[in-house]
């Protein structure tokens, strides 16, 4: 019995290990029409929370040898309002599946052998080490099999291990706490590490990587065919390439999100530095369940069109994302193609999941026989598949909201970082005003900003000159760049629009162009020493590109606002 079954992530690896999936529980319809699809099952949509408090419904649930689970984990994610989300909800949840285990487990009629929970790490912090019956509101119901309410009915500490889905044949690097208990001996079962990042060397397989499974796998851009594709985690499954479904479909983007996406990763303002495009050579990044291309997070590769700007960089499809997860091409999502982001992004790896059955079945003596999920022609029909084999058309250019917030630096060297902005960081409610420069030393709270006032370029011109190669750039900045920047009100507007015009460059442009002639005047960590002047007031030295930047920032803001 899967709870909690979401897309039957979990489910999937005790079924290819042989296991019968006999019912799954989900308050999302789009999991349990998933769920049904491919296990054959008749659930219904149900909320765990009705069994919080009615014992008589979870004895009502079947009984089964195994029961797994993986509780919401958004509310306990570090991700989530920055780890500062109401954990309430994400405890109540966990422990109404607790409280089900314990009743399966302690019932006369138990044939419970083995239980699992899946969560993120960060869930432990909110979880109690042990539940006694009175814990789990089961008091008088443990009283009547002959137990105290004040019995440890259920260990948390000393069952939960960290692991990490590539280590288990999974193409992807996701963390995961997994809490378990074989019943009849009171311990964890944890699956031994079988992948590793130089498997030969040391006995395992090699990762998996991104580049293995794109490898494998046709381009979305494959025309239409019935050749043979196999599967890139499991290699005896093979389907036609007309058989394969959510894969041949154009996942390109916008120049200006992917371009978003890569001033994240690449130029944060607060955090470190990540790879853009994504090196094929690793496994991949945690799949999200919104995969959109605009974050940090978001996994972005070239895409096979070969275009430059508007679809030149592409998201994976949700095929992709599936054999990413550790998906068979055979398994099925149900839905429209947000959900079946959501449906695959928020389950568990069913290699992952397969490597606990496996030593499950070790250590009880069950005699597994493997099995796959097979396709249907007829069944599928009633399928959404979004493969297309045609390309995007990029014809509707994004705009961002009037008023807008604006803030981007062109490098972050020495921990320091030259800001321009349409608003004053740091203030409450941070309403776009003018254009402003700031100097921000380090990252988060607590590190000090420092206003920089219009006009101040006047003041580091002088400082430029006597420097090597800072005339050029004075007048590089004032002949024909400067030109380039327009009205404050112009400026926000194309901000707006995402996109310069044939006499005036957009803000993100003017910062790109400041970066780009910088980085090529090659300072090799040449420091800026001050002197009496203090430029930079909280730092005697700086990276010699800060005080270029400063320059050509304020001018950007100086200009801008008096024009």
């Amino acid at each position: 019995m899967d709870i909690f079954c979401g897309a039957g992530g979990f489910s999937s690896g005790f079924f290819l290990h042989g296991y019968k999936i006999i019912h799954g529980i989900d308050s999302w319809q789009p999991a349990i029409n998933t769920f049904n699809f491919n296990y054959g099952l008749n659930c219904t949509v149900k909320n765990v929370l009705d069994f919080e408090d009615d014992i008589e419904q979870i004895e009502k649930l079947p009984n089964t040898n195994i029961i797994i689970g993986s509780p919401p984990c958004v509310s306990f994610s570090n991700s989530n309002k920055s780890g500062k989300s109401d954990k309430s909800l994400g405890v109540r949840l966990t422990e109404t599946f607790l409280r089900i285990i314990v009743v399966k487990k302690y019932s006369k009629d138990s044939i419970l052998e083995a239980w699992f929970m899946e969560n993120v790490t960060n869930s432990a912090k909110y979880l109690q080490d042990r539940y006694t019956f009175q814990d789990l509101n089961l008091m008088d119901w443990a009283e009547g099999l002959g137990y105290s309410g004040k019995d440890v009915a259920i260990n948390i500490k000393g069952h939960s291990k960290v692991l990490i889905s590539s280590d288990y044949g999974c193409p992807q690097v996701r963390k995961r706490l997994i809490t378990s208990e074989n019943i009849a001996k009171s311990t964890p079962i944890i699956p031994k590490v079988t992948h590793g990042e130089k498997g030969e060397i040391i006995g395992l397989k090699r990762w998996i990587t991104l580049g293995d499974v794109m490898d494998v796998l046709p381009g979305p851009n494959s025309k239409k065919s019935n050749r043979e594709v196999k599967d890139p985690i499991y290699p005896h499954i093979t389907l036609t390439l007309s058989e394969v479904t959510d894969h041949f479909y154009d996942s390109g983007l916008y120049e200006i999100h992917w371009e978003q996406s890569r001033y994240l990763k690449t130029n944060h303002p607060f955090m470190g530095r990540m790879s853009f495009p994504e090196k094929l050579s690793r496994p991949s990044r945690t799949i999200t369940a919104t995969n959109i291309g605009t974050s940090r997070e978001a996994i972005i590769y070239p895409s096979e069109y070969g275009r430059k700007g508007d679809g030149e960089y592409r998201i994976p499809t949700i095929r992709e994302m599936a054999c990413l997860m550790g998906f068979p091409i055979t398994y099925q999502f149900i839905g429209k193609s947000n959900a079946k982001k959501r449906l695959v992004g928020n389950a568990v790896c069913p290699t992952v999941s397969k490597a606990l059955s496996k030593k499950l079945s070790d250590e009880i003596g069950f005699k597994s026989k493997a099995q796959s999920f097979r396709i249907n022609a007829d069944k599928l029909k009633s399928v959404t598949n979004l493969n297309t084999f045609s390309p995007r058309v990029f014809n509707e250019r994004p705009k961002r909201n009037p008023g807008a917030r604006f803030r981007r630096h062109p490098f972050k060297y020495g921990n320091i970082t030259v800001t321009l902005s349409n608003y004053k960081i740091g203030e409450t409610p941070a309403e776009t005003s003018k254009w402003r420069t700031s100097i921000q030393y380090g990252n988060g709270h607590g590190y000090p900003n420092q206003s920089v006032p219009d006009y101040f370029f006047e003041k580091i011109e002088k400082i430029l000159f006597a420097i090597e190669n800072g005339k050029q750039f004075v007048n590089y900045i004032n002949n024909g760049f400067s030109e380039r920047i327009p009205d404050s009100q112009t400026l926000q507007i194309l901000y707006e629009h995402n996109k310069g015009n044939s006499s005036f460059m957009c803000p993100i442009e003017l910062i790109e162009t400041v970066r780009e002639r910088i980085d090529s005047m090659n300072f090799d960590q040449e420091m800026f020493r001050q002197n009496s002047m203090r430029v930079f007031k909280h730092k005697s030295e700086v990276p010699m590109e800060q005080l270029f930047a400063l320059y050509a920032i304020n001018k950007i803001s100086t200009t801008s606002n008096m024009k």
